[in-house]
């Protein structure tokens, strides 16, 4: 089954009804859970904790897929979370990911159970839609999974926004 496009969703801005209208309106065929934890904190994101989620996915026909391999380690998470720190930039409001998180994460990337992992997301999908909590994709890992994916620019990505 062959890449038709990739989609990417986060968690902040939305509320859990038009979170779920957007995963149903962009036809998706495969929710790909790229977090560490699967869960947020704070009540109005209590939809996209992994039990919620995975029950409202299967009432809607979606598949979903947790892929632990394709969430930065403790380690990469530090870079950003150091180059945060010394910016004085906190978590949500990141514009960007630093170049030494984005160095590590492709260096994650070329790991065999990584390279697993993105290889059953492109089998086995034609429209996965990569989902992270993480306000802009720019600045979350999930838009170099995107563009890891997408094979240099050749299968298209729309990122949902609230």
């Amino acid at each position: 089954m062959p890449l038709e496009r990739i989609l990417t969703i986060r968690v902040y801005g939305f509320t859990g009804e038009r979170f779920f209208e957007a995963i149903t309106a962009a036809e998706c065929d495969l929710f790909c859970d790229l977090r560490a934890r699967r869960g947020v904190r704070g009540r109005e994101y209590t939809y996209a904790n992994a039990t919620r989620l995975q029950q409202e996915l299967a009432a809607r026909g979606i598949k979903y897929r947790h892929f632990p391999a394709l969430a930065p380690t403790r380690e990469i998470r530090s870079l950003q979370y150091q180059a945060d720190a010394a910016a004085g930039v906190a978590k949500r409001k990141r514009d960007e990911l630093h170049p030494t998180f984005i160095e590590a994460y492709h260096r994650l990337l070329a790991a065999p159970e990584t390279r697993e992992a993105m290889a059953e997301i492109a089998a086995t999908s034609r429209a996965p839609l990569l989902f992270c909590v993480e306000r802009l994709p720019q600045a979350c890992h999930r838009s170099l999974v995107a563009a890891h994916l997408a094979e240099g620019g050749s299968i298209p990505v729309k990122n949902i926004t609230p």
